[in-house]
């Protein structure tokens, strides 16, 4: 199923009005040498196939501004290389990220208030349908979050906690990490 979503600069001030029809389009002459899927759209924004509002792009990463955003300058970074869940993306992609979302938490001027009071940001990444993924390439939101209504608003049901039980999940995963 094709689906069309226009997107344009509401102040009309940078960019025009652009259709976009996301449907896979396969390019055989592509010198996008990274792990990519011909049937991704964040594989062709990568490759120039889909316009985006491109942020910053390394050796490794690409972001761009989001065009169904929760907040003003929700920003999105995703490796250039292609896989579904977080544990598919290489070390060296990995490593790239935080320091790209960093980069950008500094051009939004989110790092000028250290207080917990104030404006603050979200940073969300998403693995499988189950956890809300909706893109099958790994993704990092940026949301800013100026006020409780604006941005991401996030619920957090916490359980009660077995201590025993938890002891012994604890013992189970340091085990299971002493043999990576």
């Amino acid at each position: 199923m094709m689906e069309n979503r226009a997107f344009q600069d509401t102040n009309n001030s940078v960019a025009p009005s652009i259709s976009i029809k996301f449907r896979p389009k396969e390019d055989k002459q592509s010198n996008f040498t990274m792990a990519s899927s011909a049937s991704c759209i964040f594989c062709d924004i990568i490759k120039g196939k889909i316009p985006s509002f491109k942020l910053l792009e390394t050796k490794y990463t690409y972001s761009f501004l989001d065009i169904q955003p929760t907040a003003e300058a929700h920003c999105l970074i995703i490796p250039k290389h292609h896989g579904a869940k977080l544990h598919n993306i290489p070390d060296e992609y990995l490593a790239d990220l935080l320091p790209t979302v960093k980069k950008l938490t500094k051009v939004l001027k989110l790092d000028e208030n250290d207080s917990p009071e104030g404006e603050g940001y979200n940073i969300l990444q998403n693995n499988g349908r189950i956890a809300h993924q909706v893109v099958d390439h790994v993704h990092f939101h940026l949301i800013p979050k100026k006020d409780e209504a604006s941005g991401l608003g996030v619920g957090w049901p916490a359980q009660e906690t077995d201590f025993e039980k938890l002891g012994k999940l604890h013992e189970s995963l340091k085990s299971a990490l002493e043999k990576l």
